[in-house]
């Protein structure tokens, strides 16, 4: 007995990176797929409905399509208007943000005695010409990118719904072998899911919406873009927050004058986020969705290496699928204890081994 359980834990040593190995070397296939699971997820009471209406299910399939492709060209035409209003305004703010940081950097050269500032003119430390060719070269490789990982996800969304990839089967022929039971805990997986998407969407939008005010009102540069970057970057949980609320206060402090106008910029954006993100989230989601702080943390480092930003935008869905299909058996309830917030009761049944 001894020896099997040793031969486990040496083979669990070695699958285990391997694991880690081929989600990192396979990216380019595993981030499509599981992010349109996720978004196939979401679609899934539609079909549902759909279908109750007698609806055909390639009709149903090229109706989600439509949604789908609906919510990408608003997303562009925001984008633009976002474009459109930093390239009619980035002059003024240049020579604003040329003024304000040379101020900032002749103050550094006092006090530290070092040298920052060459021939008069301090974005020649930033800017170097042959690195502008560089950069605009990766961003046309990043665009590329982009756009595949969104054709390949438009597609394994389409073999999701059309069933062509069926994830409650899949579900129920490996992990779970009682039909009940998979179809209990797919109906959970489903509707954790839907719930973090729309809560997440409806918080990152308020969010968003709160950040443009801030910025219109205080006359910030850009209300629109810094109004969508606070919308996009917080699905990204905890650091997606920290983040915003700190590029935008240091973007203030070329726009505004170190008075007390700045002050309340920065504790109004403060605030949005700690009423939307602190408050309001934790309330919608509800104590049976909670998980906790450290897991959290590890989570968006352990995706975030793995997948990059894609990773960081998935980790705190995959950890919730993780966490329900850890509650079910009692060799993994242990993990599913580690993952779950304070205070938080398992709610779905231990399923027992039928001998």
């Amino acid at each position: 007995m001894n020896e099997r359980r040793t031969t486990n834990i040496l083979l669990l040593i070695i699958v285990v990176p391997v694991i880690f190995y081929l989600l990192k070397i396979l990216h380019f296939i595993l981030i499509p797929l599981v992010a349109s699971l996720f978004i196939a997820l979401l679609f899934l009471p539609l079909m549902r409905w759909l279908s109750k209406r007698n609806i055909p299910n390639s009709l149903s399939v090229i109706i989600v399509l439509l949604i789908f492709v609906a919510s990408f060209l608003v997303g562009g035409e925001i984008i633009k208007l976002a474009s459109k209003e930093i390239m009619e305004t980035q002059g003024a703010f240049m020579a604003k943000a040329q003024i304000k940081l040379t101020d900032l950097a002749y103050t550094i050269e006092d006090f530290l005695g070092i040298k920052i500032i060459e021939n008069g003119n301090l974005m020649n430390v930033f800017i170097n010409k042959e690195d502008v060719g560089k950069n605009f070269g990766l961003t046309i490789g990043l665009i590329g990118n982009i756009v595949s990982m969104l054709l390949m996800t438009a597609f394994f969304v389409v073999l999701w719904l059309a069933e062509s990839l069926n994830f409650y089967k899949v579900l129920s022929s490996t992990i779970f072998k009682q039909k009940y039971a998979s179809a209990k805990i797919f109906m959970k997986i489903e509707s954790d899911l839907i719930t973090f998407v729309k809560v997440k969407f409806f918080v990152s939008a308020l969010t968003g919406i709160g950040f443009g005010l801030a910025c219109y009102f205080f006359d910030v540069s850009f209300p629109i873009f810094w109004g969508l970057f606070a919308f996009l970057i917080n699905f990204v949980q905890m650091i997606g927050s920290v983040v915003s609320v700190i590029l935008l206060a240091l973007f203030a402090f070329v726009e505004l004058d170190p008075t007390s106008t700045l002050l309340f910029f920065i504790l109004s954006i403060t605030l949005v986020q700690v009423i939307f993100g602190s408050i309001l989230e934790p309330i919608f989601m509800g104590k049976s969705f909670s998980i906790n702080v450290i897991a959290i943390l590890v989570s968006l480092m352990f995706w975030g290496y793995i997948w990059g930003v894609p990773g960081l935008i998935m980790s705190i869905p995959i950890t919730v699928f993780l966490k329900i299909i850890f509650e079910q058996f009692p060799q993994t309830k242990l993990f599913a204890t580690l993952l779950k917030g304070a205070d938080q009761k398992i709610k779905i049944p231990i399923i027992k081994k039928q001998h």
